[in-house]
């Protein structure tokens, strides 16, 4: 198979099912934010296997969890990319499924976490700050497929997928600064 096919030369795509589009159009945006967000999990996994956290267990199974969601995210790519709503019904009981493991182990994570009484600056170690930005682009990735769901049919658990996602990146980022021993920093009011 050929990497280029010189199709898009002029700024149009294909969807699945062969309708052509502008790259530039809502579900284009909203598939491509979510190829991001893949890349920004890849990069938070290569960074995770040098952490310092001497729980191997923890190391794995933020592996784990994290290539999970990057097989997720290319399922919904492939639904935002599909105009066609037929066949649809199993993938989105796995993203109602995953949204309730996502509810699990963030309720697991923070119960080991100091309690939060005021926002916190994204950052710490590499790895968690790898994991705000991380949910900083699955922020972003939720309003274009919202953005998306305005104009065209988006099932309600992509958006519900997405908001869990988000608090769940926002959490394992906190606990793996916690486990690295990384100070949160405070935000504080100008």
């Amino acid at each position: 198979m050929k990497i280029y096919t010189r199709t898009g030369d002029k700024g149009q795509t294909s969807l699945f099912g062969g309708r052509r589009v502008s790259k530039s159009s809502l579900r284009v945006e909203a598939y491509g934010t979510v190829d991001e967000l893949n890349s920004a999990i890849g990069v938070v996994i290569a960074e995770s296997q040098k952490s310092k956290v001497k729980s191997q267990n923890y190391n794995l199974k933020v592996k784990s969890e994290l290539e999970k969601i990057q097989n997720d995210l290319l399922t919904i790519g492939s639904m935002l990319a599909s105009l066609e709503s037929k066949n649809q019904e199993l993938r989105i009981k796995n993203l109602e499924l995953r949204t309730k493991e996502f509810e699990e182990l963030i309720d697991e994570l923070t119960s080991k976490l100091p309690e939060l009484h005021n926002f916190i600056l994204p950052g710490g170690g590499k790895a968690g700050s790898l994991l705000h930005f991380a949910r900083t682009v699955c922020r972003r990735a939720e309003r274009r497929a919202v953005a998306l769901a305005g104009k065209e049919h988006v099932p309600s658990e992509v958006l519900i997928y997405f908001n869990r996602l988000s608090d769940l990146l926002f959490t394992m980022a906190r606990y793996t600064n916690m486990k690295e021993k990384k100070q949160e920093i405070i935000w504080r009011k100008l």
